[in-house]
């Protein structure tokens, strides 16, 4: 099933699961329409349970007339992981970022999280503003110490995720979450998809283009620890909470290793799609800081 959140004509919010050009309107099967992670914490088996709802008793919107919204909102944790692909590992090394001995993670603020078509903002502050395809996932069910082998089980769902970093203030904390959560700078969606309906998630085109051409293009088959090894290893440390979002890492072509790097701008539309999930676009927007709120 592909589950959505999105703004109907009238303005309301609703929750739906998307068939074809249509949405079918789950919202009163839902005990919020806020979070689709929320929806998760509260009942684990909430996705089973609508996707059995019969499609006659459920109001239909056409996709035309919704605006897609960011699926889950309020997460408890948004984790993402650093050089995950061998070729992207590689580019790095190229630009002087020291190679990986083990899995690298980083947070990124969960207030930077924003939907399909919303605009990326390019502050002022921010001279070198990058993009990142990934596949990104929600825990489903909440767990600590997770065998690499029942990984799996505690996933819920995938979607795509924009990993937009600030390269400049990335290279100013070793952590690198400033340069990673900027408001605006974590879109997801366009819905997330039911872990059913993708199958092997180790096996799906990705691919990222700006203004229309090609600058990332892999499959996530070539991840160097899979999203088994992923959850196993963050797991050990914390506990994954249901709703739980996690990025699990951007091949080559990012804009840093280019020759010469090419940034994004005011105006630039950027474009994600992966395999069984969909595409997800987003323009850029310089914006003026206007001082303390």
């Amino acid at each position: 099933m592909k589950i959505a959140r999105f703004r109907a004509a009238d303005g309301k919010e609703h929750v739906g699961k998307i068939i074809g050009n249509a949405a079918y309107e789950l919202t009163a099967h839902c005990t919020t329409t806020e979070c689709l992670g929320k929806l998760l914490a509260a009942d684990g088996q909430a996705f089973e349970r609508l996707a059995a709802i019969p499609n006659e008793e459920l109001k239909a919107h056409g996709l035309a007339d919704i605006r897609l919204l960011a699926p889950v909102t309020a997460p408890s944790k948004f984790l993402a992981m650093g050089l995950n692909y061998q070729s992207h590992a590689e580019e790095s090394q190229r630009i002087g970022v020291a190679p990986a001995t083990s899995q690298i993670w980083f947070n990124k603020q969960v207030s930077c999280i924003t939907g399909p078509d919303d605009a990326i903002e390019r502050p002022e502050v921010v001279e070198q503003l990058d993009y990142e395809a990934e596949l990104g996932l929600v825990i489903g069910k909440t767990g600590r110490n997770i065998p690499r082998e029942r990984a799996l089980e505690h996933v819920a769902a995938y979607f795509i995720v924009n990993d937009v970093s600030a390269r400049d203030w990335q290279k100013r904390s070793p952590t690198w979450t400033l340069g990673k959560s900027f408001d605006t700078h974590g879109p997801i969606g366009p819905w997330l998809v039911t872990a059913d309906e993708i199958g092997d998630p180790h096996n799906l085109a990705i691919s990222l283009s700006v203004n229309g051409e090609v600058r990332q293009q892999a499959n996530t088959a070539q991840m160097i620890h899979d999203i088994r090894a992923q959850i196993s290893y963050l797991s050990q440390v914390m506990t994954l909470k249901a709703g739980d979002l996690i990025a699990t890492g951007t091949p080559s072509g990012v804009g840093v290793a280019m020759t010469p790097p090419q940034f994004l701008d005011d105006g630039d539309v950027v474009e994600i799609e992966i395999e069984r999930i969909g595409r997800l676009s987003n323009p850029v927007r310089a914006t003026t800081m206007l001082g303390a709120q």
